[in-house]
C-alpha cells in the first residue's frame, strides 16, 4: 500500500534544542535517540509537492538526516529565530531550479524574513542557483496542487503566528500548531474534530506563550481531535516518565518520526523508530 502523503517531523524541540548547552539533566545526558531534538519543523510530501514548514537553524542537519533533496514551497508559522534562521540553507534546494521559491506566511512574518535576509530579495540577486524568494502573503486557504492549505491564526505572545491545516482528497485532515498558547474563537472551527492534531506541549509548568502538557491535551480533547502528537518539547519534559499520563490517542513526537496517510483507508499511521 503506497501512502499518498508522508509527514515527517524534522525537529520537535523548543528554541534551545535538546540537549541544551551546558545542561546535565537526565534528559540532556540521555543516550535515547528520541530525546535528542532539533528545532521544530515538519516536511510534507504529497504525490505532487515537497513542502517544508519553517526553516529553523537546524535545517541542514535535518535535511541530511532525512535525505531531503527537494523543496517546492516553504510555509512559515512566524518570525521567531528558531523558525526562520535556516533560510540560507534553502540554497541547496534552489541550485537545480530556475523559478523562484514560493514562501508562504503572514505579511508580518514575510516582512521580517525580507528584513533579515534582504540580499535574497534585491533585484541584484541574479546569481544562478541562489535563493530567489517568491513571498506570498496568506490571507485564507490556498492550493498547492491537490493539497489545500489553510492558515490557522493562533495566539503566541505578541508575534503574529499561524499554524496550518492540511486537506488532501481522500486522506484524513491534519493540523500543525507548533507554537501556540491559545486558539482564538475565530480559528476554532478550523480545528474541530480534526483527525490529526500536532500541537505545542512545551513542558509541565505554566508558560506565558506556549501551551504546557496539560493545556495541550485539554485543548485537543475539547477540539475532539482524533490522533494527537505533542511537539515543541523542552528538556524539562521527562518523556519516559510522562508517557503513562498520555491518553490512548496521544503521542510524543520525536525527530524523524513519519506519519503515513493512506487514501485507501483514510487512516494515518505512524512509522516509529525501532
Amino acid at each position: 500500500m503506497n501512502p499518498d502523503i508522508i509527514l515527517t517531523f524534522l525537529g520537535t524541540s523548543t528554541s534551545t534544542g535538546v540537549p541544551v548547552i551546558g545542561c546535565r539533566c537526565p534528559v540532556c545526558t540521555s543516550d535515547d535517540p528520541k530525546l535528542t531534538r532539533t528545532r521544530s519543523s515538519i516536511h510534507l510530501q504529497t504525490p505532487e509537492q515537497s513542502i517544508l514548514v519553517d526553516t529553523g537553524p537546524d535545517l541542514r542537519e535535518q535535511a541530511l538526516r532525512e535525505s531531503l533533496t527537494r523543496v517546492d514551497s516553504v510555509l512559515y508559522t512566524h518570525a521567531h529565530l528558531d523558525h526562520i534562521t535556516g533560510f540560507d540553507e534553502l540554497r541547496a534546494f534552489c541550485w537545480h531550479r530556475d523559478e523562484p521559491l514560493p514562501l508562504y506566511g503572514s505579511k508580518a512574518c514575510l516582512d521580517e524574513i525580507q528584513r533579515m535576509f534582504q540580499w535574497a530579495f534585491l533585484p541584484s540577486n541574479t546569481y544562478k542557483g541562489y535563493v530567489k524568494p517568491d513571498p506570498r502573503i496568506t490571507s485564507g486557504p490556498f492550493q498547492l496542487n491537490k493539497l489545500t492549505v489553510t492558515p490557522v491564526p493562533v495566539v503566541h505572545g505578541s508575534v503574529e503566528t499561524q499554524g496550518y491545516r492540511f486537506d488532501y482528497p481522500g486522506c484524513p485532515s491534519a493540523a500543525y500548531l507548533p507554537d501556540v498558547k491559545h486558539i482564538p474563537d475565530s480559528s476554532w472551527h478550523l480545528l474541530e474534530n480534526i483527525p490529526l492534531l500536532i500541537v505545542d506541549g512545551l513542558h509541565h509548568r505554566e508558560h506565558a506563550t506556549h501551551m504546557n502538557f496539560t493545556e495541550a491535551l485539554d485543548t485537543a480533547e475539547e477540539l475532539g481531535a482524533g490522533q494527537i502528537y505533542l511537539t515543541h518539547l523542552s528538556h524539562e519534559l521527562k518523556i519516559n516518565q510522562t508517557e503513562k499520563d498520555l491518553p490512548a490517542n496521544a503521542h510524543f513526537a520525536y525527530d524523524g518520526l513519519r506519519i503515513h496517510f493512506n487514501s485507501q483507508d483514510t487512516s494515518a499511521t505512524a512509522q516509529h523508530l525501532s
